[in-house]
């Protein structure tokens, strides 16, 4: 029996519920870094925080004239770079990897996760995708042939990152070989 509910009757779907509802918006790098040092403080993690503010500090504004510190438009570009360590257990296993997350002015993102870069996530997911690393919501896709491994990032039912994992430099980290199954 088909539970599905019937279409609107004007032939239009709806759109799926906004991902985290309540996830409140991140409006400035600035913002993010402040939930996302909190987010990591909470659960007893350390963190490290680099600041480029000014068009000659940003990585993306490489054109910037010289002696340019704001845009074209007079914004103070300001980009961020968080550093957490790897983490073990008291029984010795790995409990968090080595995160690095870089904070973007356009409002985007990109998290590493023991040398596996997810690129271009929006800087809202940001907290949510750390929450489901911290609370083991990321494992490892693997076939034998051809030899292939990716890692996959749950954040709530429906959306997951992936992103492939490089093997051929010296294999999987202690973090990531700990979520072979």
């Amino acid at each position: 029996m088909d539970r599905t509910p019937p279409p609107p009757p004007d032939g239009h779907r709806t759109p799926p519920p906004p991902h985290r509802p309540h996830q409140p918006p991140l409006p400035s790098t600035e913002a993010a870094v402040g939930v996302l040092s909190a987010l990591a403080e909470r659960r007893g993690l350390q963190v490290t925080v680099e600041h480029a503010i000014g068009a000659d500090e940003s990585s993306r504004r490489t054109a910037a004239g010289a002696f340019a510190v704001t845009d074209e438009d007079g914004s103070l570009p300001h980009e961020a770079l968080l550093e957490i360590p790897a983490t073990d257990g008291p029984d010795g296993t790995p409990r968090t990897p080595r995160i690095a997350v870089q904070l973007f002015e356009e409002g985007d993102a990109h998290i590493t996760l023991d040398g596996v870069t997810f690129h271009d996530l929006p800087r809202e997911s940001t907290p949510a995708f750390l929450e489901a690393v911290f609370d083991g919501r990321a494992h490892l896709r693997t076939t034998w042939y051809p030899p292939f491994c990716r890692l996959v990032v749950t954040l709530d039912g429906e959306l997951s990152y992936k992103e492939v994992v490089p093997l051929a430099y010296g294999g999987l980290s202690r973090w990531l070989n700990s979520l072979r199954s």
